[in-house]
């Protein structure tokens, strides 16, 4: 009879097991949209410029906020008076802040009791193929940290930036001279181009043809119409991917073998959905960055030109917490940790975490090894007095 009793259990759990398989997989395959859990952290929306929003996330209903180690974050009753603003790159959108509830930056940190804002630079189009350093790290970011302070109340105010949008912000302090941002904090921000990585070995190669056209030719750059320099989004997901292609392979099989995990599931179909619907870079910005950024390596020397004026790293004086992933093989730690020496900040912090280019933000530890530092990093310096 125990006998019986073992093989009927066993079948059942056959049978529930396959009805998982079964239900996982068709949802994959044709219900997608069921899986996916980005953006679900609610939010107002304070200002439009398009393709920009800016984005308030009120506080929290819930007491407390699930982990992605399984455990929980308790609420903060009392906000943090400075307000803290998210600054995302190009290309990658916004929803890397917000992937699922329980790996989502902004959640994480409006329950530390932060207020918390985020500029959404949106989907630019074939009218926005002009915009340039100076539209996002000047105009853009200008205009939406004026919107931040009138929907807050104060004038004080914490930048965090995660690649190129690390760089905006850092652009932007050196270009304002803004006596009111008061901590500066950038995540795998690429400073000196010749300091190892993908990045250090396209602009080497660049060199020397870049030297030749200068010197022997008219042909510049900056002269060509931007709509012709524009780089779609479906290139910038396929670029993101083969600096990891292995990864990005076995990420499928992965699937396959773990179709009975809905948890993991869910994981993996919300962040596929990141990568595989980035945005446009414009071609102003490809200009810049092909130029000013890569050949001719402008930021390792602490000053780059915006427009017919010059933002200059030297003039930057807030505390500043600068994050690198150690794995990461687009901006190298020595690249990033740059910064450190172009700066007049008094009070900076250089921090290498597990991870790799976008791990080191939605990476499985990231929570514990950038978001909990930076939140405890910021709450002795994000009071008015």
């Amino acid at each position: 009879m125990k006998l019986i009793n073992r093989v009927i259990d066993r079948g059942l759990q056959a049978n529930r097991l396959a009805a998982s398989v079964a239900n996982n997989a068709f949802d994959r395959m044709f219900r997608p949209g069921a899986l996916i859990q980005s953006n679900q952290t609610p939010y107002e929306e304070i200002a439009r410029r398009s393709p920009m929003t800016v984005r308030y996330y009120p506080p929290l209903r819930e007491r407390s906020i699930p982990l992605s180690d399984g455990g929980s974050l308790p609420v903060q009753d009392e906000e943090h008076a400075v307000p803290l603003v998210i600054v995302p790159p190009l290309a990658a959108t916004s929803v890397i802040f917000d992937l699922i509830p329980q790996r989502s930056f902004v959640r994480y940190l409006r329950a530390c009791g932060y207020r918390v804002y985020l500029v959404d630079w949106g989907s630019p189009g074939e009218r926005h193929a002009h915009y340039s350093i100076r539209h996002y790290a000047e105009e853009m970011l200008g205009e939406a940290l004026t919107a931040v302070r009138e929907h807050a109340g104060v004038q004080p105010v914490s930048l965090l930036g995660w690649c190129m949008g690390g760089l905006f912000s850092l652009i932007y302090a050196g270009l304002s001279h803004d006596a009111n941002i008061r901590n500066l904090i950038t995540i795998a921000s690429p400073i000196d181009y010749r300091q190892g990585g993908i990045a250090a070995r396209v602009t080497r190669a660049m060199e020397l043809p870049a030297y030749l056209i200068r010197k022997y030719t008219s042909f510049r750059v900056h002269n060509v119409d931007p709509a012709y320099l524009q780089v779609p989004g479906w290139l910038n997901s396929l670029a993101f991917k083969l600096t990891n292609p292995v990864g990005s392979l076995t990420a499928y099989w992965d699937v396959f073998a773990k179709l009975a995990d809905r948890d993991y599931l869910v994981h993996h179909t919300t962040t596929s959905h990141f990568l595989d619907n980035m945005e446009d870079y414009p071609g102003g910005i490809v200009q810049d960055f092909i130029v000013k950024v890569g050949v001719d390596n402008d930021l390792s020397r602490g000053r780059i030109e915006v427009g017919d004026r010059v933002s200059q790293f030297d003039a930057i004086e807030c505390s500043l917490l600068v994050f690198a992933g150690e794995a990461d093989a687009i901006v190298t730690p020595q690249s990033a940790q740059t910064i450190l020496n172009l700066v007049r900040s008094p009070d900076r912090e250089f921090v290498i975490a597990p991870g790799g280019h976008a791990g080191v933000v939605m990476g499985n530890r990231a929570q514990s090894a950038v978001w909990a530092v930076l939140a405890e990093w910021l709450e002795t310096r994000s009071a008015l007095a």
